[in-house]
């Protein structure tokens, strides 16, 4: 061991990033201990000791900082690179955290309660004046909350509750009704709350609404998944994987825990051509390639690469084997999975015309899907630059403004909800 004792570096101590492990040099071993990884020069240890039980004296020059995370002085780190493959015995899935940069951000609304320089004052008194006394003024309440993004609804929600002593969602359930009332209060609650309010409704009683999971969950980046994860748990005091357990079932319920494993890969992470090539030979011997079809190895492609991987996928698959992934997923599979599937392709390959055609179903046949109606344009409203690209794209498929869509299947306060969410004037 080392003769200048003046520091202890443990092998519980916090992991390195592996950034800056490529430049050590060679002569390094590596002391392993659950996930830390410690690179030191190398040094004789006895063969047989335990790793829990080693302790490293090393000489101050080789420390920076022993305190918080181990750093060896005078190395460089590594210049940014393509990672490197995974192991010939492990099946590609979503990169390690932090591989390829900054995982994707949660989206507004999901991350951590944001300050913003907006007074929501005005707002929140608008909001009481429309439903204190008899009655209900819903144009004025459209008005003021409507138009609002997550970060401007939950500042009127705390003015709310500062300047009345009173729960804005709260009297918002009380003073609305019918189908402008779940939309107004799906609004009132942004788009978290939504969300986990929606998933719950969808699985408690008989039967569940698999469309509102779909929407929902696929799709999602993990950031948005671990904050729909906390939140469900936080409000209903029960974890999200365990009712998705208790209301779908076999290859299904798989196909979901995975999803919620929040273990796609991050938008940061590029599209490899030789990984491409092998998810298409995959995806090809799990359906068309054999009798019978591999479900699980399907939905594992599906729920751990991004849109990017997918889209890539996609086009390759057809280039090399003449036939349309889409039409592979209908032909090999149904029911809800079938749906999921056909979901996450389709969300990949063009998300604002996955959208645009999403609105359309739920307005298509005999009747309209209201509640897929509310949810869908209330969900796609908290993003103006989302919403923009799926007019546009609902006008180039149907060749009519989404907008007169709307007026011709919905009425009342009901209709003025949707249009002033995709920001008509009412």
């Amino acid at each position: 061991m080392a003769t200048e004792p003046s520091h202890t570096a443990r092998a519980t101590a916090s992991p390195l990033l592996r950034e800056d492990m490529a430049a050590i040099p060679r002569r390094a071993v590596n002391i392993l201990h659950k996930e830390a990884i410690i690179l030191l020069p190398v040094v004789r240890l006895p063969v047989n000791i335990p790793l829990k039980a080693v302790t490293i004296h090393l000489p101050k020059a080789l420390l920076r900082d022993s305190t918080a995370n181990i750093h060896l002085k005078g190395l460089r780190p590594a210049s940014y690179g393509a990672p490197p493959g995974p192991p010939s015995n492990q099946s590609y899935g979503a990169p390690p955290p932090q591989q390829y940069g900054p995982p994707t951000p949660a989206s507004i609304g999901y991350g951590p309660p944001q300050i913003i320089q907006w007074d929501g004052t005005a707002d929140a008194t608008a909001a009481r004046n429309a439903m204190k006394g008899f009655g209900t003024d819903e144009k004025a309440l459209i008005r003021c909350l409507a138009t609002k993004d997550p970060l401007q609804i939950e500042t009127i929600k705390q003015a709310f509750k500062r300047n009345f002593n009173r729960d804005l969602e709260q009297d918002v359930k009380k003073e609305t009704s019918s189908w402008f009332g779940k939309g107004m209060l799906s609004v009132a609650r942004g788009p978290l709350r939504s969300d986990i309010h929606n998933l719950f409704d969808a699985m408690d009683g008989l039967g569940t609404k698999e469309s509102v999971l779909n929407d929902i969950l696929l799709g999602r980046s993990n950031a948005d998944i671990q904050a729909i994860k906390g939140a469900y748990q936080q409000t209903f005091r029960r974890r999200l994987e365990d009712d998705v357990k208790g209301d779908l079932s076999f290859k299904t319920e798989r196909h979901f825990l995975i999803v919620l494993g929040a273990s796609r890969a991050e938008d940061s992470a590029p599209v490899v051509p030789q990984q491409v090539d092998a998810d298409v030979k995959e995806l090809y011997h799990a359906t068309e390639g054999k009798m019978g079809t591999d479900e699980l190895a399907v939905c594992n492609i599906f729920s751990t690469r991004n849109d990017n991987q997918i889209r890539a996928i996609n086009q390759a698959y057809e280039r090399q084997y003449r036939k349309k992934l889409e039409d592979v997923i209908k032909s090999e599979f149904s029911g809800h999975m079938e749906d999921a599937l056909l979901f996450q392709l389709r969300h990949a390959v063009d998300k604002y015309m996955h959208a645009a055609k999403l609105l359309e179903d739920s307005m298509a046949g005999f009747g309209t899907k209201d509640h897929l109606l509310v949810a869908r344009v209330v969900r796609f409203h908290w993003d103006k630059n989302f919403l923009a690209n799926v007019k546009g794209a609902y006008q180039a498929k149907y060749n009519r403004s989404l907008a007169g869509r709307i007026k011709g299947e919905t009425s009342g306060d009901y209709q003025r909800l949707m249009l002033a969410c995709i920001g008509e004037q009412i």
